[in-house]
């Protein structure tokens, strides 16, 4: 079957959601020409039983993807999008937060524009907790230093893309939440068309979210892995330049004074000379690992 569009939906104990969530996207999916595929990451619940029952009672737009353990949001994505058939996937989450009407508006947005991705941008939505703001606020302003970029709502869950670019990129993104955030910078970063369109997002139906503390610190880690990886004298240089300027700085006074060489201002310079030749090795390695995606 020749699909328009394959909706991947990783799903985790989701059994009193499942049931609301999965008629309306199937009937949107017929007219539509879509592939649903939802990936049943390792729920200790009845999801996984509620998922075979779609699939049987509809093999030809639902295909169920079953792993035995949890291996994370990203994981479960990623076996999702491995599966897709269509030639544009689109991500949403199985809690009832996305409308099916905005799956519908992105990739007319994509179709218009002729963009690689399209994220659903929440902005000015109310956020589920006021530390879950200032996380994103951290990690929006830290993935806008080091890649230089304007996209605003890296980590929504809904997000429209080229299948075969995003298959070429699943390698080097998490199986955890921050790969939300990495495919994304993966994108921006290899200078593929990001756009971003506003869509809605309801309340959970049920249940509680995983996202945590925890996953904020994994994403600020893995965007200064994605900056090693694809630019990492972008990261050395500033630092090189910073305790090099610091050190002169430092030693201009005691010099002038003729009273010689500071210990301090001489370590500070020599750490950025240090930062300067790891920036140069770093850019080889990365220049040897990028390969890997070509």
């Amino acid at each position: 079957m020749d699909y328009t569009l394959s909706v991947v939906i990783p799903v985790y104990n989701e059994e009193k959601n499942l049931p609301e969530v999965i008629p309306e996207i199937l009937t949107q999916a017929k007219v539509q020409h879509w592939q649903i595929i939802m990936v049943n990451d390792g729920s200790k619940d009845s999801s996984g039983k509620i998922l075979d029952q779609w699939q049987l009672e509809h093999p030809q737009q639902v295909t169920i993807i079953h792993h035995k353990l949890n291996r994370g949001y990203g994981g479960a994505i990623k076996s999702g999008i491995q599966a897709a058939q269509a030639p544009q996937v689109i991500t949403m989450d199985a809690d009832g937060q996305h409308q099916v009407a905005d799956v519908v508006k992105l990739q007319a947005h994509l179709n218009a524009t002729d963009a690689d991705m399209i994220i659903g941008n929440r902005k000015g939505q109310k956020e589920a907790s006021f530390f879950r703001k200032i996380a994103k606020y951290i990690i929006r302003k830290i993935a806008q230093m080091a890649l230089s970029t304007k996209v605003y709502d890296l980590n929504s869950g809904m997000k429209l893309y080229d299948r075969k670019l995003a298959q070429k990129y699943l390698k080097i993104c998490p199986d955890t939440m921050a790969y939300s955030d990495i495919i994304a910078l993966t994108f921006i970063s290899q200078k593929h068309l990001v756009l971003e369109h506003p869509i809605t997002v309801l309340p959970r139906k049920a249940g509680k979210s995983t996202i945590n503390v925890k996953t904020a610190f994994e994403t600020i880690k893995e965007i200064l892995n994605i900056l090693l990886f694809f630019n990492p004298l972008r990261f050395f240089i500033p630092l090189s330049i910073f305790f090099t300027v610091i050190g002169i700085a430092w030693e201009i006074p005691i010099f002038l004074r003729g009273d010689g060489m500071s210990v301090g201002a001489l370590f500070l310079i020599n750490l950025g000379i240090l930062c300067f030749v790891l920036g140069l090795l770093a850019e080889q390695i990365s220049t040897l690992r990028r390969n890997i995606l070509h």
